[in-house]
């Protein structure tokens, strides 16, 4: 692949879990101010739960423009994962997504009480959340996303290809079919 091309998982992808005997992997493209991907995260744990042997799940960045806090989430969530904290943050966002989404308001005093909460090293937390590199990281999930038609979120891909999800049993299928290669 040249660099030039988009991809569906990078070197430095977000990788939630990483299967010891992976025979698949499912990427999803996210925002955390999305309804549609809060209502897909219980799903996503589940199924991570029972493919966590032969399935490894990354999640890409895909803020939208639409959701005035998605960009700030994204970048706090990506602070944590430099403290390797970024499951942990994922989790937190969108199980409290109701209490801090969809206003105009700044969010970024929620989300750094969120990264005290878990612990994080703080001033290594505000180093990253002011860091260019940060949000271009974010960036360049953007521009592959783009780069591969990906319109909305959430939006998966197994092993490459996009994944049409039109119900959880299908869902399901889709992975047991791609995990039992």
């Amino acid at each position: 692949e040249t660099a030039g091309q988009a991809q569906v998982v990078r070197d430095d992808s977000q990788v939630l879990s990483q299967a010891p005997e992976e025979r698949a992997v499912l990427v999803e493209f996210l925002d955390f101010e999305c309804e549609a991907c809060a209502a897909a995260y219980p799903l996503v744990e589940d199924l991570r739960a029972e493919y966590k042997d032969n399935v490894t799940f990354v999640h890409r960045y895909f803020p939208l423009d639409g959701h005035p806090n998605s960009m700030t989430a994204a970048i706090a969530a990506e602070a944590a994962a430099e403290q390797d904290a970024y499951e942990a943050m994922y989790q937190q966002l969108f199980e409290t997504q109701t209490e801090w989404s969809h206003t105009s308001e700044d969010r970024s005093d929620v989300f750094r009480g969120y990264a005290e909460e878990l612990d994080l090293d703080m001033d290594a937390y505000d180093e990253a959340v002011t860091d260019p590199a940060t949000q271009e990281r974010i960036e360049a999930d953007i521009a592959d996303g783009e780069a591969l038609g990906v319109a909305g979120t959430p939006t998966f891909f197994l092993d490459g290809e996009p994944l049409t999800v039109d119900s959880l049993e299908q869902f399901r299928a889709d992975l047991d079919a791609a995990a039992s290669n």
